[in-house]
């Protein structure tokens, strides 16, 4: 099967996409773009986006990744705070005042009016693979201001290496990351695509319903979405007669950026046979851990080279079976964050705490538990996403928020998802049947679906300001 770039209404082989990326970085020469010179680009999904992310790549570019639903002011903070020469948009954006801009648009149509080059394979990223600065993401934010975090090409693609290695992806796939590109997953998944040669569908990850369409169309075989869209994947097939068919060929369903609950995974091994395939990662550290076909187990192994350990408070490795915070020594770990006069702030290499809470098994399998947010209430220390993963086993999906209370010290908001509107005194009673009293709600909130960020992750902002409003149950006081 011939590599393929699909997307609604195109679809070209990847080595046209590749002859189209060589001319785009010529067209970046001519506008200045040297090996080192920082680009931001800004954009949506599009077959268009990896034309220019690898014509950025082949020219050398410092390749500064930003979410297309970025504000202009966040625009503006990162131009500045990485001093990037140029920016590249959608068509459709408005520009931003960032200095010297130019559209994905008019970088293609400058591109296609040079000759094609002839290709003997795959497209040279050298220069970029070796520039200290080739990419810089940034932090999701969440517990203060996005950080920039600094990689180099090669360190980023050796960890894709490793990942399309353990999941087992193959020429013949074609992969549908319903993921904004922007971000790691779905970066990660456009260049596994690239460097395994196999096929990869752009669909419009907003809309289920026609990229389940264009999935049934190309034949899409690996899926990659978070636990969220996989949520609405499922209420879509089970509700539309004939939207199952668009996933009769995926072979492997892989999800990432969020913890996974047993009972999603138990709706897709009714619903397909297959179950849901959890995965651990982050932008500084690389794609860490990966469940497989042949090992479903939790977040799976670790892959190869990757160190991954759980220790306690005061450091001291803890057995299998035994929860406490995850350190990974990661080999494709980022190179630092970006400092505030734009330079490199070195990350020291080694065992790195990464503030999640996880247990390994006796086979070297990640559980993971999520975030070691600790709140103090009624003299025990609490963490709420612990709560969250023992209520999950209990087939609840729900987010623990903490509200500050002089006389307890914190109380607790239940936010449980929950389409089909049961009453929050139903969830009360089987949330209070698996938790001590001093880990039981003050209120349960039961929402039809919970807020999430731009990363597909429950946005626990949202949920913050959702929590600080007057109460719409009767509060329980334990």
């Amino acid at each position: 099967m011939t590599a393929t770039v699909f997307a609604p209404g195109s679809a070209q082989p990847l080595t046209e996409v590749e002859r189209s990326a060589v001319g785009v970085a010529g067209v970046l020469a001519g506008l200045g773009v040297r090996p080192g010179t920082r680009v931001l680009f800004k954009a949506d999904n599009s077959a268009a986006w990896l034309t220019v992310l690898l014509g950025l790549a082949h020219a050398g570019a410092s390749i500064v990744l930003l979410d297309h639903q970025d504000t202009a002011e966040e625009t503006t903070r990162v131009h500045r705070l990485a001093r990037t020469a140029l920016t590249v948009v959608d068509d459709a954006a408005a520009p931003p005042a960032v200095g010297e801009t130019v559209r994905v648009g008019q970088l293609l149509t400058a591109a296609a009016s040079r000759p094609a080059p002839p290709l003997d394979g795959p497209l040279d990223l050298d220069l970029w693979r070796g520039l200290p600065d080739g990419l810089i993401m940034w932090s999701s934010g969440s517990t203060g201001v996005p950080k920039g975090v600094v990689k180099t090409g090669a360190r980023f693609l050796r960890n894709l290496e490793r990942n399309a290695e353990q999941i087992g992806h193959r020429p013949d796939d074609v992969l549908l990351p319903l993921l904004p590109f922007s971000h790691q997953y779905g970066l990660s998944m456009v260049l596994i695509a690239w460097q395994v040669r196999c096929s990869l569908v752009v669909a419009p990850y907003r809309r289920l319903d026609q990229a389940l369409r264009l999935a049934g169309e190309t034949g899409a075989t690996v899926l990659d979405a978070t636990p969220a869209t996989y949520r609405s994947i499922f209420n879509i097939v089970t509700r539309r007669t004939g939207t199952l068919a668009g996933l009769r060929d995926v072979r492997l369903f892989c999800s990432g950026a969020a913890p996974l609950d047993p009972t999603l995974v138990d709706r897709y091994v009714g619903l397909c046979g297959k179950p849901l395939l959890d995965s651990y990662g982050s932008t500084e550290l690389g794609n860490v851990a990966f469940a497989t076909a042949d090992n479903p187990v939790a977040t799976g192994r670790p892959v190869a080279g990757m160190g991954v350990r759980i220790v306690d408070d005061a450091g001291t490795v803890l057995g299998p079976g035994e929860t406490g915070e995850i350190e990974v020594d990661s080999p494709d770990l980022m190179e630092g964050y970006l400092g505030p006069d734009g330079e490199l702030a070195p990350a020291v290499r080694g065992w790195r705490r990464t503030g999640d809470f996880g247990r390994l098994d006796a086979h070297g399998n990640l559980s993971v538990v999520g975030r070691k947010l600790a709140v103090h209430r009624m003299g025990y220390t609490l963490y709420p996403e612990r709560i969250e993963a023992r209520i999950a086993e209990a087939g609840c999906s729900a987010k623990v928020i903490a509200v500050p209370d002089e006389r307890r010290g914190s109380s607790l908001v239940f936010f449980v998802e929950d389409e089909s509107g049961a009453e929050a005194a139903h969830w009360r009673e089987r949330i209070c049947a698996v938790l001590p009293a001093y880990e039981q709600p003050n209120r349960v909130v039961v929402l039809d679906r919970l807020p999430l960020n731009r990363n597909g992750k429950p946005d626990r902002r949202a949920l913050e300001q959702l929590a600080a409003r007057p109460a719409v149950e009767k509060p329980l006081v334990p």
